[in-house]
């Protein structure tokens, strides 16, 4: 028998719990009944016009994304801009919105734990620890490194995930022993590794005064991209699902793309 909405729900905040959510999140269940019916489910990265399309032309019930919708309080629901005009086609649609978030990046088995457990990393702990968390659970992680130059890791974090081309600060030739790791906009975390004596950081984006940061202290800095350092982790959160509820037919969203292109 498929499971409902709030069994789904119900998965995924034990999975990756919304109690790890930073405090400007919004995470959990956006939109929908949590007592409705759901056989088809349907995750991504970000809700674009693209992965609505997709959404309901295979006609699903759930989308799980990473990157919730609504995020900031909404005044109107119209069709006149763009994040209103996408929900407004989903709930018409009768799709409901689910997204885990930053606290999908900072569980045990989450985003950022199966970056570092992907590039190697040995004796992996939270960059950030969370007060009350017994288990060490927390923001970013960090973790040992033992014999490997930047161009090492570089080569190996392309391979991993399949990305075409990586930016870094540094030299390809420096030493990377004590790594941390935060995904998507991670370049606020910067100050959190320096301070744990890295000498790698590894995120999906970071402003120009963050690599001035990075460079300036001697601290080299991998950037993935927002999508790269992400977007395996939603194909994993669907197999997850369906592992955990054989009745489903889930899938992660095969029309979404990273917006940035590359020129050559």
């Amino acid at each position: 028998m498929p499971p409902t909405i709030q069994n789904i729900c119900d998965f995924l905040d034990a999975f990756a719990p919304t109690r790890l959510a930073e405090e400007w999140d919004n995470v959990g269940l956006l939109v929908g009944d949590p007592s409705g019916v759901a056989s088809k489910v349907m995750t991504c990265l970000t809700i674009t016009p693209e992965s609505v399309a997709e959404a309901i032309d295979q006609a699903a019930d759930l989308i799980v994304t990473h990157h919730p919708l609504p995020f900031r309080p909404l005044q109107r629901l119209t069709t006149e801009q763009p994040s209103s005009r996408m929900l407004w086609e989903l709930i018409r649609a009768g799709v409901s919105i689910y997204s885990p978030h930053t606290g999908f990046d900072s569980a045990a088995s989450g985003i950022n734990q199966s970056l570092a457990e992907r590039i190697g990393l040995t004796q992996i702990k939270p960059l950030l620890a969370r007060a009350g968390e017994p288990d060490g659970l927390g923001a970013g992680r960090i973790g040992n490194l033992a014999g490997e130059k930047l161009s090492d890791l570089l080569k190996k974090i392309r391979q991993q995930f399949q990305l075409e081309s990586i930016r870094f600060v540094g030299h390809s030739d420096a030493n990377v022993s004590n790594v941390a790791i935060a995904c998507g906009s991670g370049g606020s975390f910067l100050p959190a590794a320096i301070a744990a004596g890295c000498d790698t950081f590894v995120t999906g984006e970071a402003t120009f005064h963050s690599c001035l940061e990075a460079k300036a202290s001697h601290v080299s800095l991998v950037l993935m991209g927002h999508y790269g350092s992400e977007r395996f982790a939603i194909e994993m959160l669907g197999e997850k699902i369906a592992d955990q509820f054989p009745d489903l037919n889930v899938w992660a969203s095969a029309r979404e793309s990273d917006p940035i292109s590359l020129a050559h």
